[in-house]
């Protein structure tokens, strides 16, 4: 994943939100969810209809990723994670408009109809990838560009079956074939998990696509789901609904892969633009996932051009020690399923 840019012209938002948001760090302000989000979110009045996608949905409504952890219990070693990843280390998004060394910023996706023809890949980790062949169009986006040496992942949904495609390090063959480091395929109208130990194009063995922040949910005013981040240093375990692990580390300081993060309830959003605002309100109603390791605090989502940077690059000023560890545990249905009671 990309670092992104770091674009200057804070100046206006800096100057009205710090000082509130400095203070609210260590002070429990109640109410401050704005409007237009708390309409959606606002808590026992059932589990809303999950997220969508070009009419498929981004799994079923009760899926892990979809269910809020706002009630659950503070997970017991939530201080030594929050200092592992980073207590002052602020939050960065890592998506936006534009391009960064010659990519689009964030990880991009296409919607393909299902006459899109199938090209083969071949995978470096085969015995952990679906086979394809998959719906790859010749001009699909690439994570990063065309031209770029980091993830390079590519994520194509097929909007007549509702199936998702997720490929990592995937680099363009001659004849039209593809080869990637590893893939997989989701069905988006089900809670199935991957096989135990088995990666998928992320490190966690878990789909992304539902992890990232769109540009057409917070213009819609709610987002529906946890959302995909990074840390730089994880553990040699997962939790559920994770299915792999990425490390080396058995230091249980650190977090596993599929842990689940929120930002805390007392956290003043209402200095923020409204469009902040919206994801802010997410963090605090479905939270933070891990799904891979990367720079600590980068937040996913899909490149836009209505994104505005300056807007976006003001969540910097909410850090590590704003964030809890959550236990969600008590949400496991069965090992094997994404369900969530």
């Amino acid at each position: 994943m990309g670092a992104g840019p770091v674009r200057d012209g804070l100046g206006r938002w800096l100057l009205l939100a710090l000082p509130i948001v400095a203070a609210a760090a260590t002070l429990a302000t109640v109410g401050s969810d704005p409007p237009r989000a708390r309409r959606h979110l606002r808590p026992g009045t059932g589990t809303p209809a999950g997220p969508t996608l070009a009419s498929c949905p981004l799994l079923p409504a009760d899926n892990v990723w979809n269910t809020r952890i706002d009630n659950l219990p503070v997970h017991v070693r939530t201080a030594e994670y929050i200092a592992t990843i980073g207590f002052d280390v602020g939050l960065h998004p890592d998506f936006g408009s534009g391009t960064w060394d010659g990519g689009p910023i964030g990880i991009p996706f296409a919607v393909v109809a299902g006459s899109q023809p199938l090209v083969p890949v071949s995978f470096e980790y085969a015995d952990e990838s679906d086979p394809g062949p998959y719906p790859v169009p010749p001009d699909v986006s690439v994570e990063g560009g065309r031209s770029s040496t980091g993830d390079r992942h590519v994520l194509i949904v097929d909007r007549d079956r509702c199936r998702l495609y997720e490929l990592y390090a995937a680099y363009p063959q001659a004849g039209g074939s593809w080869l990637a480091g590893s893939g997989a395929m989701f069905d988006l109208r089900s809670n199935a998990l991957r096989p135990a130990t088995w990666t998928s194009a992320d490190a966690a063995g878990l789909p992304i696509l539902p992890g990232l922040v769109r540009y057409e949910e917070v213009a819609a005013g709610a987002i529906r789901h946890a959302i995909r981040f990074t840390a730089s240093r994880t553990q040699r375990a997962f939790v559920w609904p994770a299915r792999h692990q990425a490390s080396s580390s058995t230091d249980q300081a650190r977090p596993p892969m599929g842990q689940r993060f929120r930002l805390k309830a007392g956290f003043d959003v209402s200095p923020f633009p409204p469009n902040v605002q919206v994801i802010l309100v997410a963090l605090k109603a479905y939270g933070l996932i891990l799904a891979d390791n990367g720079s600590s605090w980068f937040i996913s989502g899909a490149p836009d051009e209505r994104w505005d940077n300056d807007e976006l690059h003001v969540l910097n000023q909410v850090h590590g020690h704003d964030f809890e560890a959550v236990d969600i545990s008590s949400l496991m249905v069965d090992p094997n399923s994404g369900q969530a009671r």
